[in-house]
């Protein structure tokens, strides 16, 4: 299916195609496509003189904004959860350091970063 919109080549009218099911019998073997406004039967959906669809364009890739970054450099920042003193058991969360409970996206001005779990010689 192309489109709703036509002008008819008969009278010129522009209007909404009309589609009418024919059946033979129970079955429907196809659709009728006729103007609304003058009753003229195009043959084919190739017939039909759809009207074309006009893009509208408001705007250029000069109005377009810059890529957002979201993230900085240090994507993680400073939450407890990527800590030194981050504690972790399967009740509460706490801080070593300051001896109390913390969650894991909570920030701290005495923030160390973990060290990396890698063994020394490998």
């Amino acid at each position: 299916m192309a489109g709703v919109e036509i002008i008819c080549s008969e009278c010129g009218a522009d209007a909404l195609i009309r589609r009418e099911p024919v059946y033979e019998g129970f079955k429907k073997v196809g659709e009728e496509l006729s103007c609304p406004a003058c009753g003229h039967k195009y043959d084919s959906e190739e017939d039909v003189p759809f009207k074309e669809k006009k893009k509208i364009s408001v705007f250029d890739e000069s109005d377009k904004s810059k890529a957002v970054d979201v993230f900085a450099d240090d994507e993680r920042g400073q939450n407890c959860r990527y800590c030194e003193h981050y504690l972790v058991n399967p009740f509460t969360q706490r801080c070593s350091m300051h001896f109390k409970e913390v969650k894991a996206t909570d920030h701290c001005d005495d923030f160390e970063s973990k060290k990396d779990d890698v063994p020394d010689g490998a």
